[in-house]
């Protein structure tokens, strides 16, 4: 495959510091809608609603590294001022050492090392980060990848004077991500997911935001291929397992039920 057209952009943040992101059209890239449906809690309330989320999540390689996107769509089924058709979103690309210097730099288990730039944000909570870091790649024999993260935490939202939820200090971030194919017979499943630390910090109004764990753990069937048409439909189950859900707390252990759609 040729090797796709290069172009790279500045972005400046508002707590003064910038970012090098390249762009590129991508080498190999994957588009996936899904929609979720479980009972989650309200951490601010302790009351729990049923809960839809629909997800539109891209994951793409390009010339020096790879980037994920996604957005969630969720609403649920109690007028709370939480969950009340909400958006939220996550961005991450990487800059490859490897790709870089167009051979391995791994050693041992560990198969590349990156740079990771993150993006979250939340529309009705007014609320953007930034998670600059690194990336370590994992070479596991059965694994498609395995990756731990470790960045920092920026929050850069406009905070309670505009209407928004409270800034916080800034902390870390440690993630693991993963995906494992498993064959049974003539039937394919994938075990796939993340798991999250969030480090403790304080919010302007003088409060303490605990550290939480956030683990969300995928197990799903293709469908599809029973159906002649293998990698497109799957349905299974997301485990989400969150201690001291959004710094507060309430934590919560709630199966999901996931029908993915892959283009």
């Amino acid at each position: 495959m040729p090797a796709p057209d290069f172009r790279f952009s500045w972005i400046c943040s508002s707590v003064g510091f910038c970012i090098f992101i390249g762009m590129a059209t991508p080498a190999a890239a994957q588009l996936e809608f899904a929609l979720q449906y479980g009972s989650l809690v309200n951490p601010f309330s302790g009351q729990t609603a049923s809960t839809r989320i629909l997800t539109f999540q891209h994951a793409a390689q390009w010339q020096y590294g790879d980037t994920f996107f996604f957005i969630d769509w969720l609403d649920d089924d109690r007028v709370d001022g939480f969950n009340d058709v909400e958006f939220y979103g996550e961005w991450y690309p990487t800059l490859s050492f490897s790709k870089l210097r167009g051979s391995s730099v791994g050693a041992g288990p560990i198969a590349d090392l990156s740079l990771i730039m993150g993006l979250n944000f939340d529309a009705d909570a007014d609320v953007i980060k930034y998670l600059p870091g690194g990336r370590l790649s994992w070479s596991v024999p059965g694994f498609v990848f395995l990756n731990t993260d470790f960045t920092a935490v920026v929050d850069a939202s406009n905070g309670l004077a505009q209407g928004g939820a409270p800034t916080t200090s800034n902390g870390f971030m440690f993630d693991v991500s993963w995906l494992y194919p498993i064959t049974v017979g003539s039937q394919s499943f994938t075990f796939t997911g993340h798991a999250e630390y969030i480090s403790a910090v304080e919010n302007e109004a003088g409060q303490d935001v605990k550290a939480w764990i956030l683990a969300q753990p995928q197990l799903t069937w293709d469908l599809g291929a029973a159906l002649g048409s293998a990698g497109h439909l799957m349905v299974g189950i997301e485990f989400q397992i969150w201690r001291n859900k959004l710094g507060q707390d309430e934590s919560e252990y709630v199966p999901q039920l996931l029908i993915v759609w892959r283009v």
